[in-house]
């Protein structure tokens, strides 16, 4: 029998894995992983309240509970990565991060090593296809994780493993509230994970501070105010402007002469990109592309058909058959197959 880790947040969905766990007999091993930018309390996204119901579920069902304190991790490599990115203007998903360097990562070095299988609560499949294992959607299309999951190794796949990802969402919520669990009611987490309730920008502010400059209408060139800092703006960006005469809406930023583009009226075209290139994109399983795809570049439940052009190796351009809007670098591209099935991995945007 195989040793297996939970890694158990404290919220509804790695509860229901345990469950679904202990319903095949099994009796695995619960990780509660700490991670955070720094110990400070009120930046700390584990709170006691989540440490309390992973403690409860590890404990209705007789498994081991074992706290792995990442905070250091955490700040050494997802923050770092983080803070570089915005501060040279790109829009990078810590979370993305998280899962490759820490939940897969760290926690491996730690704890996981002791373990050959490491399960946790993401909307995510897995499938041997050919013999190879793949990352495939999971069937809720709202829920559906695997863009987070895009940038983890393929060791880390191989030991990998998602309970509830073959379910939907309201599936898993019946099961934790048939069965009553401790937090079967409770809210799925918001945003970036540790944050908590720390506004995104708050954080953004502690550590780069603030850098104003010029915000200009791309089209006329035209002065329209100033704003704090780059690094708060995001391309696509359409609310929290606060500048008259709008709908304005972010289409480019100049980190060399520190000014943020704007596009007046509702939905430019400025604002709006059918293709685009990626970079060093990293593969899960199979080591090239095919011809035709499908890609996401935020999570959201639509996704994209496109065709790929290789122009190097692990660079390609991204032909995509709709005009997607909000467009910006630093995000990751997630590539599946035609079917939007079996994912391929994800590249990082440059425009």
């Amino acid at each position: 029998m195989k040793n297996i880790a939970v890694l158990l947040s404290g919220g509804v969905d790695s509860a229901v894995v345990v469950h679904q766990l202990a319903e095949q007999g099994l009796k695995p091993d619960c990780f509660y992983i700490k991670i955070g930018p720094e110990e400070q309390e009120e930046w700390d996204c584990s709170s006691e309240e989540d440490l309390e119901m992973a403690t409860a579920v590890a404990r209705r069902y007789g498994c081991r509970l074992s706290v792995v304190d990442c905070h250091k991790e955490y700040w050494d490599e997802v923050t770092r990565y983080t803070m570089d990115k915005v501060r040279r203007g790109y829009t990078p998903n810590p979370d993305v991060m998280c899962n490759r360097l820490i939940k897969f990562g760290a926690f491996d070095r730690k704890m996981g090593h002791d373990y050959d299988l490491i399960a946790t609560g993401h909307y995510a499949q897995t499938e041997t296809i050919d013999g190879e294992k793949w990352l495939t959607t999971s069937p809720d299309p709202v829920k559906d994780q695997t863009d987070f999951l895009a940038q983890i190794y393929d060791w880390q796949l191989r030991k990998a493993i998602f309970p509830i990802g073959h379910m939907m969402k309201d599936e898993v919520r019946e099961i934790a509230e048939r069965e009553h669990l401790v937090n079967a009611k409770r809210k799925d987490s918001q945003g970036i994970c540790f944050l908590g309730k720390i506004n995104y920008n708050d954080y953004i502010r502690r550590y780069l501070g603030e850098q104003p400059g010029d915000v200009v209408e791309l089209e006329t060139g035209k002065l329209i105010g100033q704003h704090r800092g780059l690094w708060f703006h995001t391309i696509g960006q359409r609310k929290g402007m606060g500048f008259g005469g709008g709908p304005w809406f972010v289409v480019k930023k100049d980190v060399e002469t520190n000014t943020l583009y704007v596009s007046h009226g509702y939905d430019p075209d400025t604002a709006y990109k059918q293709q685009f290139p990626v970079h060093d994109f990293h593969f899960l399983t199979a080591k090239e592309l095919p011809r035709e795809v499908t890609f996401k570049i935020r999570h959201t439940p639509e996704w994209h058909h496109a065709t790929i052009e290789k122009t190097a190796d692990r660079q390609y351009i991204v032909h995509s058959l709709d005009r997607i809007h909000g467009v910006a670098p630093g995000q990751f591209c997630v590539v599946y197959d035609a079917e939007h099935h079996k994912c391929y991995g994800s590249g990082e945007i440059t425009i």
